[in-house]
């Protein structure tokens, strides 16, 4: 009786062992491959769903009829804007006629760093809304620029760009009562609101100067 080499039995499981594994790799993959398929638009809808549920609470649904999320400029990085990378501009239209500009926005400036807005400028060139999307301000000092955490409920300390526009307010009213400006602030906590209101009025500067492109419809924005 013959007995096989040692060495040839130990590659011979190795390379039963290495055969398993691929296969093993293969169909993992593939099933993590389906996994993702299958669950690719549930995750889409749930991330548009939350970008619209933002983007509502500077111009509410009711005021457009377009599909928003369809509707879109990609920005490049604007210094007027503060934005260091590419972005997205939404245009609300309804009737086919333009209605807003729904954009990002950059206080570089803030106590604690970098204050991201999202704002919402109508075609008269008024405001629609203005909300902090992300802040790392000091907390129960100026992180009242963020609605969610403002005590005062019934007017929120951002609403107050509300309704402003170049037209109804020189440049010294886009700052804090403390600099000249109409922009209240709470006492000991102004680095935020300057921050804010500035980047607010650069932004708003910037929509304007170009407003004939950035509401153009689609087929002519091509």
């Amino acid at each position: 009786m013959s007995v096989a080499p040692r060495e040839f039995t130990a590659s011979g499981m190795a390379a039963r062992t290495a055969a398993i594994l691929f296969v093993f790799v293969i169909v993992f993959t593939g099933l993590l491959s389906a996994a993702h398929q299958w669950t690719k638009p549930a995750i889409e809808a749930s991330a548009a769903a939350e970008k619209l549920k933002l983007i509502d609470e500077v111009m509410p649904s009711a005021d457009y009829d377009n599909k928003l999320l369809g509707d879109t400029l990609t920005l490049p990085p604007t210094a007027e804007l503060g934005l260091e990378e590419p972005t997205t501009l939404y245009r609300a239209r309804k009737d086919g006629k333009p209605v807003a500009l729904i954009f990002e926005a950059v206080a570089p400036d803030g106590y604690t760093g970098k204050v991201n807005l999202l704002i919402a400028l109508r075609a008269d060139g008024s405001l629609g809304g203005v909300r902090v999307t992300r802040h790392k301000e000091t907390p129960g000092l100026g992180d009242y620029i963020d609605p969610r955490k403002d005590k005062n409920k019934a007017r929120p300390w951002i609403t107050q760009f509300n309704g402003m526009s170049l037209a109804n307010a020189p440049d010294k009213d886009w700052k804090v009562r403390k600099d000249g400006g109409r922009i209240d602030y709470y006492a000991g906590a102004t680095i935020s609101p300057r921050a804010v209101s500035r980047a607010v009025l650069k932004a708003v500067k910037w929509a304007d100067g170009q407003r004939d492109e950035l509401f153009a419809p689609p087929e002519a924005a091509r």
